[in-house]
Order: structure tokens, then sequence, then C-alpha cells
């Protein structure tokens, strides 16, 4: 029960900083770059914080901390050349093929039960987003593709022994670093307004709380999940996110919205649930 509190919390955290990134970039209030350039940097000092600098530091790795500026950076700059429902279908089916493969490549193997499960989650949150799909810019597509590969990478890599909180300071961190030296070329090449206060407020909030404090959790959840389940679990975070909006941006509730997230909701279940019970016979 305590392992699915956390991993709700952690899901419930990546689909508000969707949120929050699409609330910063839509308004314009900030541009891409700079909104990760603050949203790493930001966390990056909380975490420090939290788990003392000398530890944090000593704990990241380099390789994770270019995974999750491929995820960010690729991210921010996507979404402005791709609606909501096409980006999502994008990153996620990028995460899902990345992880799985390596999955794959360590020995997991996922029972007939298991293939449903995936196969009925995808469905549904393609049958979620699918109105809303048009044809997609093939840069943005890219860029998201990327995206989903950076956070996939990032995934499988917290898979491993140490202070959660620690690795991912330290993680952060270097992430703060290679974008606080890529900036000055960064802005050189594609040069952004001066941002606004909201959206400074907003990218401040997604680094320190939606991102530096939920991506402690995630690496802390890992150590106790295949990475099949981390893969296959991460399908709800859009329908969370869709559940969300209907809730506090009183977006309206039709009935296929309804059985589609019933849908991807049982398909994780059956993905993640039956997996769980396999790995501790």
């Amino acid at each position: 029960m305590r392992l699915a509190f956390f991993s709700l919390f952690v899901l419930i955290a990546f689909a508000g900083n969707s949120v929050i990134a699409r609330l910063a970039l839509s308004g314009g209030d900030i541009g891409p770059w700079t909104f990760s350039l603050l949203r790493f940097v930001s966390g990056a000092m909380i975490l420090l914080l939290l788990a003392r600098p000398k530890a944090g530091w000593v704990a990241g790795r380099w390789m994770a901390a270019l995974a999750l500026c491929a995820y960010g950076v690729f991210f921010s700059f996507a979404y402005l050349l791709l609606d909501t429902g096409t980006g999502a279908l994008l990153l996620f089916a990028s995460v899902q093929l990345t992880m799985l493969a390596v999955a794959y490549h360590r020995g997991e193997r996922m029972r007939a039960v298991q293939w449903v499960g995936l196969t009925l989650a995808s469905g549904g949150l393609i049958y979620l987003l699918a109105p809303g799909v048009e044809a997609p810019s093939p840069l943005g597509s890219l860029l998201m593709a990327a995206s989903g590969i950076g956070w996939g990478v990032y995934s499988v890599l917290g898979k491993g022994a140490g202070d959660p909180l620690a690795r991912t300071a330290g993680n952060f961190a270097r992430a703060g670093i290679l974008l606080i030296i890529m900036t000055p070329l960064i802005l050189f090449i594609s040069p952004e307004a001066a941002p606004g206060i909201s959206g400074i407020g907003l990218a401040i909030l997604s680094g320190t709380v939606t991102s530096g404090l939920g991506y402690a959790l995630w690496y802390h959840v890992l150590r106790d999940l295949s990475v099949t389940t981390a893969s296959v679990s991460q399908l709800s975070v859009p329908v969370i996110a869709a559940v969300g909006g209907a809730i506090f941006i009183l977006e309206p509730v039709t009935l296929s919205f309804a059985l589609s997230c019933a849908v991807v909701l049982i398909g994780v279940g059956l993905a993640t649930i039956k997996f769980s019970s396999q790995s501790s016979d």
C-alpha cells in the first residue's frame, strides 16, 4: 500500500507538471529555454539543500543529467509546435518503446495478461487523445520523441542503489550546469523575450515541487518496481492530467472521456499488479 501510494503521488506530480508547463508556455509569459533553465536550476537548489550539497553532488551522474536535459528541453520546444493530444501520444509512445526495449534486453518478459493490459492502456489513451490529434509537425514530432527517449533513459538509470534524494539532487545540479553553459549560445541562435512574473513563478513551481521533489520520489519508487511496471504505469499520467483539467479547469466530461479513462486505468492495473505478483513469487 505504501508503494502504491507513493507511485500514485508521483504520477499525479507528473500530470501536474504537464499542466504547469502548458500554462507557462502557451501563455507566452516565458520562452521554452528560459522555462527549462529556471526549472532545473530551481529544482537543483531545493534538492541540494534537502540532500546536503556535497552528498547530492557526489551521488549524481552526468549521463542521467544529459537524459534529464533531453527530456525537459525537447519537451518545452516541442510543445510550441504540437497540440496537446499529438504531443502526449508521441511522448508516451517513445517512453514506452524505450523502457520496454531496455526491459527486454535485461531479460524481463511480460505474460499474456500483461500484454493485454498494455494494449488496453495504449488503446484507451489513443481513444482519449485522438479526437484532438492533427497532422503533426515533423520537427515537433522529432523533438517530442527525443524528449520521451530522454525520460525513458532517465527512469531506467534511476533503478540503482543509493539515496534517491541525493541522486536526484546531483542529477538536477549537473543538468542546471549544462543548461547554464549552453544558454548564451541557445539564446543567440533563438532569442527569447524577458520572462514575465507569472512565467518565472510557474517555472520555479515546476522545478521545486512537481519536478524536483516528484522525481526524487520517483527514484525512490523505482527501487521496488520492474522496468516494465514503471514503464506501463506512466500511461496513466495523461489520464490523471485530463481528470485534473476536468476538475480544476472545468473542462467538459463526456461519456467517451470517462470510458477511455476507465480502459487506461484497467489496462495499467492488469499490466502492473500482475507483474508485481510475478516478481514477488
